[in-house]
């Protein structure tokens, strides 16, 4: 079983709207949740990036639907993956069902909230989630890895770019890809080094490979994160910028 450490940080989005009057400037924070549960001799870790407004939904369906059931564990990784999904489908319609009301451009982009989300069951196995443009990206062996639906406990795509087309979808509108659900699993190993969960504000500014090179020499999970917010922050992003390094030792 490998050990499991972390460290996230989050930077302030600052958006401007109504052509950036500054009297309309809105601060914007995202949500990072890090959560343990030990069930039997089972060690999990439930660890999310979040915008804002998303994060309760998914940890409440998470608890009550998989961490407070008292799964065997033989069943864990099976059910880790439904339970994943039902929170996040769940978790978003709920949330456009509040923005019901709003119109606008406003309203249409709040529909698609982002998150990159992971569970780690006793150091041996990963499973993770991501909608909008957060991503979840894997070291392995110093290559930057984005799991994939298509190819659960089978491969890792190297390098990955963009969101898979093969994807758990709530079935609602699909104009855009980058409001999908993609989940996916894979077991961890001894070339497993680390996983980075991190919002838009990472990924607008850098690739994969690149945050991955950025940070792999770099063994303290807390001062990874930070260093690699700082960088985004450094290349000008204009989103919100939070990140959560898991590391495997």
């Amino acid at each position: 079983m490998m050990n499991v450490s972390h460290g996230y940080h989050v930077v302030e989005d600052r958006s401007w709207t109504w052509g950036g009057t500054p009297s309309h400037n809105v601060t914007k924070f995202d949500s990072v949740v890090i959560q343990r549960e030990q069930i039997e001799q089972c060690e999990l870790w439930f660890f999310g990036v979040f915008e804002e407004g998303i994060s309760d939904g998914v940890l409440d369906n998470m608890k009550t639907n998989f961490f407070n059931k008292k799964l065997k564990e033989s069943n864990l990784w099976k059910r880790s993956k439904e339970a994943m999904r039902r929170a996040h489908l769940s978790a978003r319609a709920k949330m456009r069902e509040r923005q019901k009301p709003e119109a606008g451009a406003a309203g249409a982009e709040a529909e698609k909230p982002g998150s990159a989300s992971a569970i780690v069951i006793n150091g041996e196995k990963l499973v993770t989630a991501n909608m909008g443009e957060y991503r979840a990206i894997v070291c392995r062996d110093g290559k930057a890895y984005q799991i994939s639906r298509k190819h659960w406990s089978q491969k890792l795509i190297p390098g990955a770019l963009r969101m898979p087309q093969v994807c758990v979808s709530s079935g609602g509108t699909r104009n855009s890809k980058s409001s999908e659900l993609v989940v996916g699993s894979e077991g961890i190993d001894s070339e497993t080094e680390f996983l980075i969960l991190a919002s838009t504000g990472v990924w607008e500014v850098m690739k994969n490979q690149e945050a991955v090179n950025l940070i792999s020499h770099i063994e303290d999970p807390q001062e990874a994160a930070e260093c690699l917010a700082n960088e985004a922050l450094t290349r000008m992003s204009k989103t919100t910028i939070s990140c959560l390094i898991i590391r495997f030792d």
